[in-house]
């Protein structure tokens, strides 16, 4: 079992700024990214925070990740775009397209901007949320590297490929974000560092049979010899396979499709990403009283979370509640950090010339009991 720190968000954000500078970004390109990863750290999101690091300079390294490119806009009208990343960080083409998708919503109720070339952006919640904030209905996809088998198959050929839906309500946002398969890659590489077993029902080997061995099905993705992670609803019909299988279609859909970039079983190779993104934003005000619609959304909330509970069960939640409360622990306790993780931003700093004991402090000592070495750098 490996084990956890905690540490302040305020140091994370910090080495996270420090990290992506030395990447060779932009102040402002660094706060961008770092308020994506660490909105899902804030959220007790592991799989989606700190954790990636490593990709992104892995990517760099690699040349998948172009420092410096700019998104550019490459078809537009009135309510819709496409935005080519030219290589460039996820991250930041998410966060250009989002922001033009709100600016069109507002002015003529809906904006639809659909992204190509780009890498992966972090948590999908964060783009539906910055709709969200600005009062709008946000919705975000993105398809990635193919990790999802569909139903009756054993090769990956779709993403993670999540679907993010952010609205204003009372006194929680709706806030969903949700992979289209049973879990994301991100949370078999934490069964990975942690050496535990994949629970039942998560992925499949090469053969297509269920399978709990988490190095080997990670091996198998990234071979693309067979296997992978199951749809939502398992590797069945009679558990609504064929639904996650569809949902993940419809998020292909509006990332790869519209924007004739590359669909999941093209991303990541031949030294190139690929990966998609597509958002959208409408305004509610183009459908009646906005404050009238949030208070609508707000009963509603309230009423299923006032809804008969069953036997033994405590609590009703709505989306979004739990990405609150966390937020409000996490920010007075500290984010938990796995060991292994640590060493990987250890190793980093390390590598591009960031003083660890800076930011960590003793923590850094944690990382000599951990006997799993992540091999990065």
């Amino acid at each position: 079992m490996a084990e956890y720190v905690k540490l302040p968000i305020n140091v994370l954000d910090d080495f996270c700024m420090t990290a992506f500078k030395k990447l060779g970004f932009k102040k402002s390109e660094c706060r961008i990214i770092t308020d994506v990863l660490i909105m899902s750290d804030k959220f007790g999101i592991e799989s989606h925070g700190m954790q990636r690091l490593v990709r992104y300079h892995k990517g760099i390294e690699k040349g998948t990740i172009v420092v410096g490119a700019a998104p550019e806009v490459v078809k537009e009208t009135s309510t819709t775009a496409v935005i080519d990343a030219h290589d460039g960080m996820g991250q930041l083409a998410g966060h250009k397209a989002m922001q033009l998708a709100i600016k069109k919503a507002k002015k003529s109720g809906v904006g639809i901007v659909s992204v190509r070339n780009s890498n992966h952006f972090g948590i999908a919640g964060y783009y539906a949320k910055m709709a969200s904030d600005a009062g709008l209905l946000g919705m975000a996809f993105t398809n990635s590297e193919a990790i999802m088998v569909p139903t009756f198959g054993k090769l990956a050929m779709l993403g993670s490929n999540p679907i993010a839906i952010a609205m204003p309500a009372e006194p929680y946002d709706f806030f969903f974000d949700a992979s289209t398969t049973v879990v994301t890659r991100g949370k078999l590489e934490m069964y990975n560092k942690m050496g535990k077993p994949l629970p039942e029902g998560w992925a499949l080997n090469k053969d297509g049979k269920a399978s709990s061995d988490a190095p080997d099905v990670l091996a198998n993705i990234v071979a693309k010899n067979g296997g992978g992670i199951m749809p939502l609803g398992g590797n069945t019909e009679v558990l609504g396979s064929h639904k996650g299988y569809g949902y993940g279609m419809i998020c292909e859909i509006f990332s790869s499709i519209l924007s004739m970039g590359m669909t999941s079983n093209y991303t990541m190779q031949n030294g190139k990403s690929g990966i998609c993104h597509g958002f959208i934003a409408i305004n509610p005000a183009n459908f009646g009283d906005p404050d009238a619609i949030r208070e609508h959304l707000s009963t509603y909330l309230r009423e299923l979370r006032e809804s008969p509970k069953a036997e033994g069960a405590e609590r009703i939640y709505t989306h979004g509640e739990k990405e609150v409360e966390a937020t409000e622990r996490i920010l007075r306790e500290g984010a938990p950090v796995n060991v292994n993780t640590l060493r990987e931003m250890v190793e980093f700093a390390n590598f591009v010339g960031i003083n660890p004991k800076k930011y960590f402090g003793d923590a850094v000592d944690k990382i000599s009991d951990s006997k799993m070495f992540s091999g990065n750098y």
